[in-house]
């Protein structure tokens, strides 16, 4: 097919078939070609083609990523090496990256085969360690595996010696994933307009105790020391496995990495500000309800409802 394609990528665990048939009905009336990874076409009822995960963006106008931030960021690092326009859609609990809502789901698209969108860059951190390299668009986290000791860690910044960490766990996070695990650590929010790499430890004992912000181009070491435990390797949250004493990871940002489709930048970074402000909220959902007006919380009633 020589018209527009669109490659779909399917949050891991959610039946989405109703979903997806409503996008091949939309596809087949306007000639484009869905794709979607040979492991998802197994979950939908068929009128996608199936494809190797990666020849997913080979030749595609677009990705679209159905599910949370998790889900969207899983699509971004599946075309880290050729990035393409990804688009989110909204069918997770709590969005920071994804923007559009599933009742606005045919006339985003329209846009975006049409090409009226624009394009919010996304750097990435490329992590190397022994013979394994990562990418993560939020963050890469060396945790503690309860029982079995904690981050000792020493820190060097283009070959020279920073300091060291001890602590239950060190976070190494990106402008777009500040906002995340780091923050939740207690590290500072940083504009994705900055550029930059954030360094934040959790529950610090001793070493280094603040955040760090360092420069795009900076290069990262990090040694894991004699007295460190085993530790749980994740990036953007997904575990990749343990490591230990000896173990050296080495840590650059790769700039415009990603590619996240923006239909209305305003109304997306408002509904982000409103919803990080909850988040610092020490209330339960029934407890925001009495906050709202009557009206309002009939509304909030009719909502939960319909989503029970």
């Amino acid at each position: 097919m020589d018209g527009p394609r669109l490659a779909l990528v399917l949050h891991p665990h959610r039946d989405l078939r109703e979903v997806v048939a409503g996008i091949v009905s939309w596809a087949d009336a306007r000639g484009v070609e869905l794709v979607v990874g040979a492991q998802d076409a197994l979950r939908i009822d068929g009128g996608v083609l199936p494809v190797p995960a990666d020849e997913l963006a080979d030749g595609a106008t677009a990705v679209v990523s159905l599910g949370g931030d998790g889900t969207m960021l899983g699509a971004l690092r599946l075309v880290a090496d050729t990035p393409v326009p990804v688009l989110g859609v909204q069918l997770g609990h709590l969005g920071f990256l994804v923007e559009v809502q599933p009742t606005e789901l045919d006339a985003a698209l329209d846009r975006v085969i049409s090409g009226d969108f624009i394009v919010e860059s996304h750097s990435a951190l490329r992590v190397t360690t022994g013979a394994r390299n990562l990418v993560a668009f939020n963050d890469l986290a060396l945790a503690r595996n309860p029982g079995r000791g904690t981050v000792d860690a020493t820190l060097a910044v283009n070959g020279l010696r920073h300091g060291y960490y001890r602590c239950d766990a060190l976070v190494v996070a990106t402008p777009a994933g500040s906002s995340a695990y780091s923050y939740a650590a207690g590290g500072p929010l940083v504009s994705p307009s900055v550029g930059g790499v954030v360094v934040t430890p959790s529950a610090p004992m001793s070493g280094i105790s603040r955040a760090l912000v360092l420069g795009e181009s900076d290069v990262l070491r990090l040694e894991l020391g004699p007295r460190c435990g085993t530790l749980v390797l994740e990036a953007d949250g997904v575990g990749r496995g343990e490591v230990g004493p000896g173990t050296v990871l080495d840590v650059t940002v790769q700039p415009e990495a990603g590619q996240v489709i923006r239909l209305d930048p305003a109304v997306h970074h408002q509904r982000s500000r409103v919803k990080l402000s909850l988040l610092d909220l020490p209330l339960l959902p029934e407890q925001l309800r009495e906050l709202l007006p009557p009206n309002l919380q009939r509304r909030f009633d009719s909502v939960v409802e319909e989503g029970a």
